[in-house]
Protein backbone atom coordinates (compact mmCIF):
# COMPACT_ATOMS: atom_id res chain seq x y z
CA UNK A 1 0.00 0.00 0.00
CA UNK A 2 1.38 3.40 -0.93
CA UNK A 3 1.99 6.15 1.57
CA UNK A 4 -0.68 8.36 -0.02
CA UNK A 5 -3.27 5.60 0.30
CA UNK A 6 -2.33 5.08 3.95
CA UNK A 7 -2.89 8.79 4.78
CA UNK A 8 -6.30 8.75 3.10
CA UNK A 9 -7.39 5.63 5.04
CA UNK A 10 -6.30 7.19 8.34
CA UNK A 11 -8.22 10.40 7.58
CA UNK A 12 -11.37 8.46 6.72
CA UNK A 13 -11.12 6.47 9.95
CA UNK A 14 -10.68 9.71 11.98
CA UNK A 15 -13.70 11.37 10.38
CA UNK A 16 -15.80 8.27 10.94
CA UNK A 17 -14.72 8.16 14.59
CA UNK A 18 -15.65 11.82 15.10
CA UNK A 19 -19.08 11.27 13.54
CA UNK A 20 -19.71 8.22 15.71
CA UNK A 21 -18.57 10.12 18.90
CA UNK A 22 -20.78 13.11 18.09
CA UNK A 23 -23.81 10.95 17.42
CA UNK A 24 -23.29 9.09 20.68
CA UNK A 25 -22.81 12.43 22.51
CA UNK A 26 -26.03 13.77 21.05
CA UNK A 27 -27.82 10.61 21.92
CA UNK A 28 -26.60 10.93 25.48
CA UNK A 29 -27.80 14.55 25.62
CA UNK A 30 -26.24 17.99 26.21
CA UNK A 31 -24.68 18.29 29.63
CA UNK A 32 -26.39 21.12 31.57
CA UNK A 33 -26.61 22.48 35.08
CA UNK A 34 -30.06 22.95 36.55
CA UNK A 35 -31.92 24.98 39.13
CA UNK A 36 -35.49 25.14 40.38
CA UNK A 37 -38.05 27.90 40.40
CA UNK A 38 -38.06 29.22 43.96
CA UNK A 39 -40.45 31.43 45.87
CA UNK A 40 -38.57 34.16 47.69
CA UNK A 41 -40.07 36.25 50.49
CA UNK A 42 -38.32 39.44 49.35
CA UNK A 43 -36.59 40.34 46.07
CA UNK A 44 -34.86 43.69 45.83
CA UNK A 45 -33.56 45.51 42.76
CA UNK A 46 -30.63 47.63 43.84
CA UNK A 47 -28.57 50.45 42.38
CA UNK A 48 -24.94 50.55 43.48
CA UNK A 49 -22.74 53.62 43.43
CA UNK A 50 -19.54 54.96 44.97
CA UNK A 51 -18.68 58.31 46.46
CA UNK A 52 -17.60 59.91 49.71
CA UNK A 53 -18.91 60.96 53.09
CA UNK A 54 -19.78 64.65 53.38
CA UNK A 55 -21.37 66.82 56.04
CA UNK A 56 -24.99 67.68 55.35
CA UNK A 57 -24.12 71.33 56.00
CA UNK A 58 -20.71 72.94 55.73
CA UNK A 59 -19.15 76.30 55.02
CA UNK A 60 -15.88 77.14 53.32
CA UNK A 61 -14.52 80.22 55.07
CA UNK A 62 -12.82 82.77 52.86
CA UNK A 63 -11.51 86.29 53.35
CA UNK A 64 -13.63 89.36 52.56
CA UNK A 65 -10.65 91.69 52.57
CA UNK A 66 -7.05 91.32 51.53
CA UNK A 67 -4.33 91.32 54.13
CA UNK A 68 -1.87 89.37 56.23
CA UNK A 69 -3.20 86.73 58.59
CA UNK A 70 -2.06 87.69 62.08
CA UNK A 71 -3.99 85.21 64.20
CA UNK A 72 -5.60 81.76 64.03
CA UNK A 73 -7.67 80.99 67.10
CA UNK A 74 -8.72 77.43 66.17
CA UNK A 75 -7.11 74.16 65.15
CA UNK A 76 -8.27 71.44 62.79
CA UNK A 77 -10.75 69.18 64.52
CA UNK A 78 -11.80 71.85 67.02
CA UNK A 79 -15.50 72.47 67.75
CA UNK A 80 -16.67 76.04 67.08
CA UNK A 81 -19.93 77.96 67.51
CA UNK A 82 -21.60 80.44 65.17
CA UNK A 83 -20.14 83.94 65.64
CA UNK A 84 -16.90 82.73 67.19
CA UNK A 85 -13.76 84.51 65.94
CA UNK A 86 -11.62 81.90 64.20
CA UNK A 87 -8.99 84.11 62.53
CA UNK A 88 -7.84 87.72 62.27
CA UNK A 89 -6.39 89.78 59.42
CA UNK A 90 -4.04 92.72 60.12
CA UNK A 91 -6.50 95.54 61.02
CA UNK A 92 -4.15 98.58 60.87
CA UNK A 93 -5.09 99.79 57.39
CA UNK A 94 -8.80 99.11 57.87
CA UNK A 95 -8.76 100.87 61.26
CA UNK A 96 -7.07 103.98 59.83
CA UNK A 97 -9.59 104.09 57.01
CA UNK A 98 -12.43 103.84 59.54
CA UNK A 99 -10.92 106.69 61.63
CA UNK A 100 -10.61 108.87 58.53
CA UNK A 101 -14.22 108.15 57.63
CA UNK A 102 -15.31 109.15 61.15
CA UNK A 103 -13.41 112.45 60.93
CA UNK A 104 -14.74 113.22 57.47
CA UNK A 105 -18.29 112.54 58.61
CA UNK A 106 -17.84 114.82 61.62
CA UNK A 107 -16.76 117.68 59.33
CA UNK A 108 -19.69 117.09 57.01
CA UNK A 109 -22.14 117.03 59.89
CA UNK A 110 -20.74 120.39 61.11
CA UNK A 111 -21.24 121.82 57.62
CA UNK A 112 -24.78 120.51 57.66
CA UNK A 113 -25.51 122.29 60.95
CA UNK A 114 -24.09 125.55 59.56
CA UNK A 115 -26.19 125.15 56.42
CA UNK A 116 -29.29 124.63 58.53
CA UNK A 117 -28.51 127.84 60.44
CA UNK A 118 -28.08 129.70 57.15
CA UNK A 119 -31.42 128.40 55.93
CA UNK A 120 -33.14 129.72 59.07
CA UNK A 121 -31.40 133.09 58.63
CA UNK A 122 -32.44 133.30 54.98
CA UNK A 123 -35.98 132.36 55.97
CA UNK A 124 -35.98 135.21 58.50
CA UNK A 125 -34.62 137.67 55.93
CA UNK A 126 -37.30 136.62 53.44
CA UNK A 127 -40.04 137.08 56.07
CA UNK A 128 -38.65 140.53 56.95
CA UNK A 129 -38.57 141.52 53.27
CA UNK A 130 -42.18 140.41 52.85
CA UNK A 131 -43.20 142.51 55.85
CA UNK A 132 -41.50 145.60 54.45
CA UNK A 133 -43.09 144.94 51.07
CA UNK A 134 -46.53 144.73 52.69
CA UNK A 135 -45.88 148.00 54.53
CA UNK A 136 -44.74 149.74 51.34
CA UNK A 137 -47.77 148.41 49.47
CA UNK A 138 -50.06 149.95 52.12
CA UNK A 139 -48.18 153.25 51.92
CA UNK A 140 -48.50 153.22 48.14
CA UNK A 141 -52.25 152.65 48.38
CA UNK A 142 -52.64 155.69 50.71
CA UNK A 143 -50.42 157.79 48.48
CA UNK A 144 -52.55 156.95 45.47
CA UNK A 145 -55.68 158.09 47.30
CA UNK A 146 -54.00 161.34 48.38
CA UNK A 147 -52.70 161.88 44.87
CA UNK A 148 -56.18 161.59 43.47
CA UNK A 149 -57.35 164.27 45.93
CA UNK A 150 -54.37 166.50 45.13
CA UNK A 151 -53.22 166.31 48.72
CA UNK A 152 -49.66 165.00 48.03
CA UNK A 153 -46.92 166.38 45.93
CA UNK A 154 -45.82 164.49 42.86
CA UNK A 155 -42.30 164.13 44.20
CA UNK A 156 -43.53 162.57 47.40
CA UNK A 157 -45.78 160.21 45.45
CA UNK A 158 -42.82 159.13 43.28
CA UNK A 159 -40.76 158.36 46.37
CA UNK A 160 -43.53 156.14 47.69
CA UNK A 161 -43.75 154.31 44.36
CA UNK A 162 -39.98 153.81 44.31
CA UNK A 163 -39.97 152.52 47.88
CA UNK A 164 -42.66 150.00 47.02
CA UNK A 165 -40.71 148.75 44.00
CA UNK A 166 -37.55 148.44 46.13
CA UNK A 167 -39.44 146.45 48.75
CA UNK A 168 -40.72 144.04 46.14
CA UNK A 169 -37.21 143.62 44.74
CA UNK A 170 -35.88 142.90 48.22
CA UNK A 171 -38.54 140.20 48.62
CA UNK A 172 -37.47 138.53 45.38
CA UNK A 173 -33.81 138.72 46.42
CA UNK A 174 -34.55 137.29 49.86
CA UNK A 175 -36.54 134.42 48.37
CA UNK A 176 -33.72 133.64 45.92
CA UNK A 177 -31.19 133.70 48.76
CA UNK A 178 -33.42 131.39 50.81
CA UNK A 179 -33.69 128.95 47.90
CA UNK A 180 -29.91 128.97 47.46
CA UNK A 181 -29.32 128.20 51.12
CA UNK A 182 -31.92 125.44 50.96
CA UNK A 183 -30.15 123.87 47.96
CA UNK A 184 -26.81 124.19 49.74
CA UNK A 185 -28.30 122.54 52.83
CA UNK A 186 -29.73 119.72 50.72
CA UNK A 187 -26.35 119.15 49.07
CA UNK A 188 -24.71 119.13 52.49
CA UNK A 189 -27.23 116.59 53.76
CA UNK A 190 -26.44 114.37 50.79
CA UNK A 191 -22.72 114.68 51.51
CA UNK A 192 -23.46 113.69 55.09
CA UNK A 193 -25.39 110.63 53.85
CA UNK A 194 -22.45 109.78 51.60
CA UNK A 195 -20.08 110.21 54.52
CA UNK A 196 -22.19 107.91 56.67
CA UNK A 197 -22.14 105.31 53.91
CA UNK A 198 -18.36 105.62 53.67
CA UNK A 199 -18.08 105.27 57.43
CA UNK A 200 -20.35 102.19 57.38
CA UNK A 201 -18.22 100.65 54.62
CA UNK A 202 -15.00 101.43 56.49
CA UNK A 203 -16.37 99.98 59.73
CA UNK A 204 -17.59 96.92 57.86
CA UNK A 205 -14.12 96.42 56.40
CA UNK A 206 -12.65 96.78 59.87
CA UNK A 207 -15.16 94.29 61.29
CA UNK A 208 -14.24 91.81 58.55
CA UNK A 209 -10.68 91.66 59.78
CA UNK A 210 -12.19 89.40 62.47
CA UNK A 211 -13.28 86.24 60.63
CA UNK A 212 -16.11 84.43 62.42
CA UNK A 213 -17.71 81.02 62.10
CA UNK A 214 -21.06 81.22 60.26
CA UNK A 215 -22.36 77.93 61.70
CA UNK A 216 -21.88 75.60 64.64
CA UNK A 217 -19.62 72.73 63.70
CA UNK A 218 -16.14 71.27 63.55
CA UNK A 219 -13.09 72.63 61.72
CA UNK A 220 -12.63 69.80 59.24
CA UNK A 221 -9.96 71.49 57.14
CA UNK A 222 -7.45 74.24 57.86
CA UNK A 223 -5.50 75.43 54.83
CA UNK A 224 -3.52 78.47 56.06
CA UNK A 225 -0.89 79.46 58.58
CA UNK A 226 -0.30 82.68 60.51
CA UNK A 227 1.66 85.17 58.43
CA UNK A 228 0.22 84.21 55.06
CA UNK A 229 -1.35 86.78 52.75
CA UNK A 230 -5.01 86.16 52.02
CA UNK A 231 -6.84 87.57 49.01
CA UNK A 232 -10.45 87.87 47.90
CA UNK A 233 -11.81 86.35 44.71
CA UNK A 234 -11.69 88.50 41.57
CA UNK A 235 -13.63 87.50 38.44
CA UNK A 236 -12.45 83.98 37.57
CA UNK A 237 -9.70 83.94 40.19
CA UNK A 238 -10.85 82.26 43.41
CA UNK A 239 -9.98 83.82 46.74
CA UNK A 240 -8.13 82.23 49.61
CA UNK A 241 -10.04 79.50 51.46
CA UNK A 242 -8.92 79.61 55.08
CA UNK A 243 -10.82 76.64 56.48
CA UNK A 244 -13.91 74.46 56.22
CA UNK A 245 -16.40 74.19 59.07
CA UNK A 246 -18.76 71.20 58.91
CA UNK A 247 -21.89 70.45 60.87
CA UNK A 248 -21.38 66.78 61.68
CA UNK A 249 -24.73 66.37 63.42
CA UNK A 250 -26.08 65.01 60.12
CA UNK A 251 -23.96 63.08 57.60
CA UNK A 252 -24.56 62.42 53.90
CA UNK A 253 -23.08 59.89 51.55
CA UNK A 254 -22.63 61.73 48.25
CA UNK A 255 -22.40 59.17 45.45
CA UNK A 256 -22.27 59.23 41.65
CA UNK A 257 -25.01 57.21 39.95
CA UNK A 258 -24.86 56.18 36.29
CA UNK A 259 -27.44 57.71 33.95
CA UNK A 260 -28.89 54.24 33.23
CA UNK A 261 -29.91 53.94 36.88
CA UNK A 262 -30.71 57.46 38.04
CA UNK A 263 -34.20 57.51 36.48
CA UNK A 264 -35.15 54.58 38.72
CA UNK A 265 -34.44 56.58 41.87
CA UNK A 266 -36.55 58.99 43.88
CA UNK A 267 -36.27 60.78 47.19
CA UNK A 268 -36.99 58.65 50.23
CA UNK A 269 -35.72 55.37 48.81
CA UNK A 270 -33.82 53.30 51.41
CA UNK A 271 -30.10 52.70 51.06
CA UNK A 272 -27.27 50.99 52.87
CA UNK A 273 -23.82 52.60 52.97
CA UNK A 274 -20.54 50.82 53.63
CA UNK A 275 -17.14 52.39 54.19
CA UNK A 276 -13.75 51.00 53.33
CA UNK A 277 -12.46 52.35 56.64
CA UNK A 278 -15.17 50.46 58.58
CA UNK A 279 -15.62 47.30 56.54
CA UNK A 280 -17.67 45.47 59.16
CA UNK A 281 -20.31 48.17 59.62
CA UNK A 282 -23.33 49.03 57.52
CA UNK A 283 -25.06 52.39 57.80
CA UNK A 284 -28.73 52.69 56.80
CA UNK A 285 -30.08 55.84 55.21
CA UNK A 286 -32.44 57.34 52.64
CA UNK A 287 -32.10 59.43 49.50
CA UNK A 288 -32.62 63.14 50.24
CA UNK A 289 -31.44 64.73 46.99
CA UNK A 290 -30.99 63.74 43.34
CA UNK A 291 -29.01 65.96 40.99
CA UNK A 292 -31.11 67.68 38.35
CA UNK A 293 -28.26 67.70 35.82
CA UNK A 294 -25.31 65.47 35.02
CA UNK A 295 -21.94 66.06 36.60
CA UNK A 296 -19.29 67.72 34.41
CA UNK A 297 -17.21 65.26 32.41
CA UNK A 298 -13.47 65.23 32.84
CA UNK A 299 -11.44 65.04 29.65
CA UNK A 300 -12.62 64.95 26.07
CA UNK A 301 -13.41 61.25 25.74
CA UNK A 302 -17.09 60.37 25.62
CA UNK A 303 -18.24 58.46 28.69
CA UNK A 304 -21.44 57.58 30.46
CA UNK A 305 -22.87 60.53 32.33
CA UNK A 306 -23.24 60.45 36.10
CA UNK A 307 -25.56 62.22 38.52
CA UNK A 308 -24.91 63.23 42.12
CA UNK A 309 -27.19 61.54 44.65
CA UNK A 310 -27.16 62.35 48.37
CA UNK A 311 -28.07 59.72 50.95
CA UNK A 312 -28.77 60.98 54.47
CA UNK A 313 -27.41 58.48 56.99
CA UNK A 314 -29.57 57.62 59.95
CA UNK A 315 -28.31 58.86 63.30
CA UNK A 316 -25.23 56.94 64.30
CA UNK A 317 -22.92 57.07 67.28
CA UNK A 318 -19.96 56.12 65.11
CA UNK A 319 -17.92 59.27 64.37
CA UNK A 320 -17.53 59.72 60.62
CA UNK A 321 -15.22 62.13 58.88
CA UNK A 322 -15.92 63.98 55.66
CA UNK A 323 -13.89 62.59 52.76
CA UNK A 324 -14.12 58.91 53.68
CA UNK A 325 -14.81 56.79 50.59
CA UNK A 326 -18.04 54.83 50.61
CA UNK A 327 -20.29 52.56 48.57
CA UNK A 328 -24.07 52.76 48.57
CA UNK A 329 -26.66 50.11 47.77
CA UNK A 330 -29.96 51.81 47.01
CA UNK A 331 -33.16 49.77 46.94
CA UNK A 332 -34.91 50.97 43.78
CA UNK A 333 -37.71 48.36 43.66
CA UNK A 334 -38.70 45.45 45.89
CA UNK A 335 -41.20 42.62 45.51
CA UNK A 336 -42.48 40.28 48.21
CA UNK A 337 -43.43 36.62 47.88
CA UNK A 338 -42.47 36.20 44.22
CA UNK A 339 -41.12 33.33 42.13
CA UNK A 340 -37.56 33.81 40.92
CA UNK A 341 -34.96 31.95 38.86
CA UNK A 342 -31.23 32.47 38.19
CA UNK A 343 -30.72 35.45 35.93
CA UNK A 344 -28.88 33.50 33.22
CA UNK A 345 -31.76 31.00 32.93
CA UNK A 346 -33.93 33.51 31.08
CA UNK A 347 -33.18 33.49 27.33
CA UNK A 348 -34.83 34.70 24.16
CA UNK A 349 -36.04 32.50 21.31
CA UNK A 350 -37.97 33.81 18.34
CA UNK A 351 -38.52 37.19 19.95
CA UNK A 352 -39.99 35.65 23.08
CA UNK A 353 -38.46 35.51 26.56
CA UNK A 354 -38.56 32.26 28.45
CA UNK A 355 -36.75 29.43 30.23
CA UNK A 356 -35.89 25.82 29.34
CA UNK A 357 -37.68 23.45 31.65
CA UNK A 358 -36.62 19.79 31.87
CA UNK A 359 -38.94 16.80 31.72
CA UNK A 360 -37.85 13.22 30.97
CA UNK A 361 -34.39 14.35 29.85
CA UNK A 362 -35.78 16.80 27.26
CA UNK A 363 -35.51 20.62 27.38
CA UNK A 364 -38.71 22.51 26.62
CA UNK A 365 -38.79 26.24 25.96
CA UNK A 366 -41.42 27.82 28.21
CA UNK A 367 -42.34 31.50 27.72
CA UNK A 368 -42.32 33.60 30.92
CA UNK A 369 -42.99 37.17 31.95
CA UNK A 370 -39.98 38.64 33.69
CA UNK A 371 -39.99 41.24 36.44
CA UNK A 372 -37.30 42.92 38.51
CA UNK A 373 -33.71 41.79 38.75
CA UNK A 374 -32.37 41.32 42.25
CA UNK A 375 -28.70 40.40 42.44
CA UNK A 376 -28.26 37.14 40.44
CA UNK A 377 -31.99 36.34 40.41
CA UNK A 378 -34.86 37.58 38.29
CA UNK A 379 -38.58 37.58 38.98
CA UNK A 380 -40.60 35.40 36.56
CA UNK A 381 -44.23 34.51 36.05
CA UNK A 382 -45.38 31.62 33.89
CA UNK A 383 -43.70 28.61 35.46
CA UNK A 384 -44.82 26.96 38.71
CA UNK A 385 -42.73 26.84 41.83
CA UNK A 386 -40.19 23.96 42.09
CA UNK A 387 -40.05 23.49 38.30
CA UNK A 388 -36.69 22.11 37.15
CA UNK A 389 -35.00 24.27 34.53
CA UNK A 390 -31.68 24.74 32.76
CA UNK A 391 -29.39 27.25 34.46
CA UNK A 392 -26.17 26.74 32.49
CA UNK A 393 -23.57 26.63 31.22
CA UNK A 394 -23.85 29.82 29.16
CA UNK A 395 -22.66 28.13 25.94
CA UNK A 396 -25.28 25.41 26.30
CA UNK A 397 -28.04 27.96 26.92
CA UNK A 398 -26.94 29.97 23.91
CA UNK A 399 -27.30 26.98 21.52
CA UNK A 400 -30.06 25.03 23.27
CA UNK A 401 -33.22 24.43 21.25
CA UNK A 402 -36.69 23.27 22.18
CA UNK A 403 -36.87 19.46 22.37
CA UNK A 404 -33.13 18.92 22.75
CA UNK A 405 -31.99 15.99 24.87
CA UNK A 406 -30.13 17.08 27.97
CA UNK A 407 -28.14 15.39 30.67
CA UNK A 408 -27.79 16.92 34.11
CA UNK A 409 -24.26 17.61 35.27
CA UNK A 410 -23.53 15.46 38.29
CA UNK A 411 -22.02 18.52 40.00
CA UNK A 412 -25.36 20.36 39.99
CA UNK A 413 -26.51 21.16 43.48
Amino acid sequence: MSRRTTVIVIAVIAVAGAVIWRSRSQAAGIVVTVATVERVPLLQSQVTASGEVVASRYAEIGANIMGRLVSLTVKEGEIVTAGQVVARIDPVQAASTADAADASLGALEAEAKAATTQVRAAQGAADEARARAAESATALERAQQLRQGGLIAAADFDRVVAADAAAKAQVASAIASFERTQQAATATERRVAQGRAERARARDQLAKTDITAPIDGVVTRLDVEVGEMVVIGVQNQPGTILMTISDLSAINAEVKVAEADVMRLSNGMPATVTLEALANQRFPGRIVEIGASALPQLGTQAAAREFRVKVRLDHTTTPLRPGLTCDAEIVAVERRNVTAVPLQSVVERGGRRGVFTIADGVARFTPVTSGIIGGLSIEVDGVPESTLLVSGPIQALRDLEDGAAVRIDGRTR
